[in-house]
């Protein structure tokens, strides 16, 4: 390829080559920590003295703005907030990118604004700096909005996606697929008996309570590239095998129907207010408990085992046969985040 394609930015095979090959050699200073560019994670650490900091950073570019289950604000404060919850880390503060085309309603960008601080306000997390840059109408597709996240380590070290152990236990928070379905279903018009709607939320809290437990040794949120996107990473940076039970992941009805009547992979669908974890399984139960007092996370459920082997991902299918669970190309539908 020489051009910059959609899936590039899709979080499949195509986005992590494009990482690999370009962006990340193209900088020669790349840690201040023990996690940095190098280790591709969903933030940095960052040591100043005694203060153990992780630091992320998103874009969001999501089509329509507006969709069932919240907006591009609340999908910028959620997918800031959980990125720094996944590693570990308290959410403290914010920045705010805003690029906005010449003639957007200011109404619409005030409710956009209300919908972020209404997620951030009541976890304690303060918008502290900001920009905004005015593009002519059509140089751009009426907003986008990009944020930095700054969290301080919750515990003894952070959560970093290479700390999956043999003999874990792999928790699934809550029904995969939601976000990236629902958006599908908006987008096109279909309907269903059953509303599908995102399962976007701020996941701090529960996470939180997780860590009281102790025993989480590694967490991710599905977004780009969903649920197989996400267990693949943790499983090669672990160099661990995974070992999952089609029987046991939930999946909603109606995101299981959509799936199949566009042959889609619910693995493949993005989620925004769910993650995936390895467990100690001597915690497992209490980890479950404590997620369970939570609304986000009440789904919560144990899908299989880490095991000693290769790197991959390995799902027992409901027939009793064995199948890889691959890494998509791309996301199966563009702009879900």
């Amino acid at each position: 390829m020489t051009r910059i394609e959609m899936a590039h930015g899709a979080g499949g095979k195509v986005m992590q080559r494009l990482l690999e090959d370009l962006i990340i050699p193209s900088f020669s200073h790349r840690k201040l920590g023990a996690i940095g560019l190098d280790e591709m994670d969903d933030g940095a650490t960052l040591q100043l003295d005694d203060t153990r900091l992780i630091v992320c950073t998103d874009a969001h570019t999501i089509h329509p703005l507006f969709f069932p289950g919240g907006n591009i604000g609340t999908l910028t404060a959620c997918g800031t907030v959980n990125d720094l919850a996944v590693m570990g880390a308290q959410p403290m503060a914010m920045t705010n990118t805003i690029i906005v085309e010449e003639g957007f309603e200011i109404a619409t960008l005030q409710a956009i604004l209300k919908s972020l601080n209404d997620v951030i306000e009541p976890i304690g997390v303060a918008m502290i700096a900001g920009d905004t840059k005015v593009m002519p109408k059509g140089t751009i597709d009426s907003l986008v909005m990009s944020t930095t996240g700054i969290g301080l380590v919750y515990g003894d070290q952070p959560i970093a996606d290479s700390g999956a152990k043999p003999g874990d236990d792999i928790i699934v928070t809550g029904p995969i697929g939601d976000h990236g379905t629902s958006l599908l279903a908006h987008r096109e018009g279909l309907e269903f008996d059953v509303d599908l709607t995102s399962d976007i939320a701020p996941l701090w809290d529960p996470i939180r309570a997780c860590l009281d437990v102790g025993g989480v040794h590694a967490m991710k949120d599905p977004t780009r590239g969903g649920t197989a996107a996400a267990l693949n990473e943790i499983a090669s940076k672990s160099g661990v095998e995974f070992e999952i039970q089609e029987s046991s992941i939930p999946i909603r009805p109606a995101v299981d129907s959509l799936c199949e009547i566009l042959g889609l992979d619910a693995l493949h669908m993005s989620c925004e207010g769910t993650a995936v974890m390895t467990v100690d399984p001597s915690k497992a139960d209490e980890v479950l408990k404590a997620l369970r007092e939570h609304e986000a996370t009440s789904e919560c459920c144990k899908i299989g085992r880490v095991t000693e082997g290769v790197s991959r991902v390995v799902m027992k299918t409901e027939i009793g046969g064995s199948k890889i669970v691959q890494v998509p190309y791309g996301e199966p539908i563009p702009r879900v985040c």
